[in-house]
């Protein structure tokens, strides 16, 4: 039988046609279009779809657009979408903070009230579904030219041994010159330690007890009342607290730091919050003891949470004060201490140690830091992993445990110079942890140096990768409209649908129960090549249909019902009306990701039995291979078409 076009077939192919004859005659723009139209028809087809996917767009109301800096998935099946005050210092002075939440099922928005600016906050999966959001952001960074009021950290010391002290922001500190400098925040001072000091006399005769007092210290920002040159100083003096009097006054005071009218970086906050994905609200918790902006947070093998780096109150980086955090009692501890710029990615392997594999976002001096390298969090020891060719192009690169997660690799992809730098590497890398001595080996290359790439790995243990751009935040118009699939099997690429919207800086990616990825966010310096038109966030989202679920969609292995828990045996079994379809079973982590960075995601292979009308699942009972949590179960077929995801908890 002759094949026939579809109506709509002959009007695309009639249309595509009469665009070029026109293009033919006419302006060089006409051709432009015309190729436009004939990619549109190319990538509808599906032909091409079964074989490269498919981009949708998401129909997003405009009340609920949002500059997307923070996504992840919750057991409910919905995803959070944190702005906070969304890189906006407009919105930063209003107090104006937005998270979103979005259900992918019937693409519904719902606001959540945000009670402090999450605006580069770091965030974990706890082991009950909830989400641990902790820092964010203070203040916003002022360059140099822009600070007219000189400004810097004032340390504040309490004697008394008996009371905390609690300053208000705004509090006065006035110099021994009488120049005054205002707080910025409120702060606590906790109260003096006694300690109990024993001393012998020459002839070794223990003496009276001595009680001596350590003052207790915290630090906060503050600013000259004044503008100009004359509150600059580098010199440490003791400064008085203007409105504290008799023993307040002579208990509590001053000690300056460094005040000077430079370049001012963005200070972070010390607030904690769980957020309740079936209340659908931030509950608070004790605050961090460290002010952090742009923290990495990874969960441990106990179910306990490592807060790691960032800005603290005053915008240095933190020297390796890192701390932890109980989801049982609720509050943080003194962790190993260690530097890390910020942002780094650290995954958990088996044994319980974190690996860095050098990436990381944003801020730090490019000799601190930079390599790669296993910590092991019990005896604070770091083993440097050697290998990695573009070394210094670590930056906003991305980094994932590669599936199936008992393989202990970790893959590096793209990344560029530190900071505003202008290069950018195609290099990926993968080192086998497993390995005595482990070292990184070459990949394949992507196809252009990329920063900003989004990798999400997928059921079928392929890794998704899409976007990024060459340059810095995108400048220059160099935003990638690419994607690919790695398959770390064959240690290869392949080529995937191109994304239609470009995303750099501030850019998420993760994967969705339905087996689909969705992408959100950008924030480019500028809209044009030569750089003189000013970019604006990207509000659209994206959402990407795998190959698979073109091929097979409509006939996709369906699990029915089953537990959300596991049973004493770590197994659990579901109804399935055609178990012989099922090839294989993915456990795998929800995301939660920020800035390229997400250490949360992992997928752990699953032993599989059959019979006739089911199958059952058996998880690996090690909790740094499967950490406690939430989980989405997938089965795929021989083709790699997945399920749609069940949810179970693995406690």
């Amino acid at each position: 039988m002759a094949y026939r076009p579809s109506k709509k077939t002959k009007k695309t192919v009639l249309g595509i046609a009469g665009i070029a004859v026109l293009a033919g005659l006419n302006a060089p723009a006409a051709l432009g279009f015309a190729g436009e139209k004939y990619h549109e028809y190319k990538i509808s087809q599906p032909g091409y779809q079964a074989k490269y996917g498919s981009w949708s767009r998401v129909d997003i109301p405009a009340e609920y657009r949002t500059n997307a800096i923070h996504a992840a998935l919750l057991h409910t099946g919905k995803v959070l979408i944190v702005a906070g005050s969304g890189n906006e210092q407009r919105k930063f002075d209003k107090g104006s903070f937005d998270t979103i939440l979005w259900d992918p099922r019937t693409d519904t928005f719902k606001k959540v009230p945000t009670p402090d600016d999450f605006f580069c906050s770091g965030h974990a999966q706890l082991p009950d579904g909830r989400m641990l959001v902790a820092g964010g952001t203070a203040r916003y960074e002022r360059l140099d030219g822009e600070v007219v009021r000189a400004g810097g950290g004032m340390r504040v010391k309490n004697e008394n041994p008996d009371k905390a002290v609690v300053l208000r922001k705004g509090t006065l500190f006035r110099s021994p010159a009488g120049v005054e400098y205002v707080s910025k925040f409120d702060v606590k001072i906790p109260k003096a330690r006694r300690n109990q000091v024993v001393t012998y006399d020459r002839a070794g005769v223990m003496q009276p007890w001595r009680t001596t007092v350590t003052a207790g210290e915290a630090r906060v920002f503050v600013e000259a009342e004044e503008n100009g040159p004359r509150s600059v100083t580098d010199r440490q003096a003791q400064y008085e607290i203007v409105g504290l009097r008799g023993e307040d006054a002579r208990n509590t005071y001053g000690l300056s730091e460094k005040i000077t009218l430079e370049k001012q970086d963005f200070q972070g906050i010390r607030a904690a919050y769980e957020f309740d994905p079936k209340a659908e609200k931030y509950v608070p918790v004790d605050p961090m003891d460290k002010a952090r902006w742009y923290p990495t947070l990874v969960g441990l093998d106990d179910g306990r949470v490592l807060a790691v780096s960032g800005l603290d109150d005053v915008g240095a980086i933190d020297p390796g004060d890192n701390e932890i955090y109980d989801p049982r009692t609720k509050k943080w501890s003194p962790g190993p201490k260690r530097y890390f710029p910020t942002y780094p990615a650290l995954f958990l392997t088996q044994g319980g140690k974190l690996f860095y594999p050098a990436s990381n976002a944003g801020y730090g001096p490019a000799d601190q830091g930079r390599e790669a390298g296993l910590w092991d969090l019990r005896t604070n020891t770091f083993e440097k992993v050697p290998g990695l060719r573009d070394a210094d192009e670590t930056e906003t690169s991305a980094s994932l445990l590669l599936p199936p997660a008992q393989d202990q690799k970790v893959m590096i992809l793209g990344g560029g110079g530190v900071g505003e730098s202008k290069r950018s590497t195609p290099r990926t890398a993968v080192v086998d942890l497993k390995k005595d001595s482990p070292v990184f080996q070459d990949g394949p290359d992507l196809p252009q140096g990329t920063r900003y790439l989004n990798s999400v790995i997928m059921p079928d243990d392929s890794v998704f990768t899409t976007n990024g751009s060459r340059d810095y935040r995108g400048r220059g118009a160099s935003n990638i409209l690419k994607a690919q699939f790695y398959d770390p099997k064959g240690n290869v690429f392949h080529e995937a649908a191109s994304p239609r919207v470009g995303r750099n800086y501030h850019s998420e990616a993760l994967l969705l129960p339905d087996g689909r990825v969705a992408t959100f966010g950008s924030d480019p310096l500028f809209a044009d090549r030569k750089d003189t038109k000013l970019g604006q966030f990207e509000q659209r989202m994206e959402v990407f249909t795998p190959p698979a679920l073109h091929r097979n969609g409509k006939n996709r292995p369906v699990l029915g019902h089953g537990p959300e828990e596991l049973d004493r045996d770590h197994r659990a079994t579901f109804a399935t009306d055609h178990p012989e379809r099922v090839a294989k079973a993915r456990l795998m982590r929800p995301s939660a990701v920020t800035h390229t960075t997400d250490v949360e995601q992992r997928s752990i292979e699953l032993g599989l039995t059959k019979t006739g009308n089911s199958v059952t699942v058996d998880v690996p009972r090690d909790p740094a291979l499967v950490p406690p949590g939430w989980y989405m179960l997938f089965v795929t077929d021989g083709q790699g078409t997945p399920s749609e995801a069940k949810w179970i908890q693995v406690r």
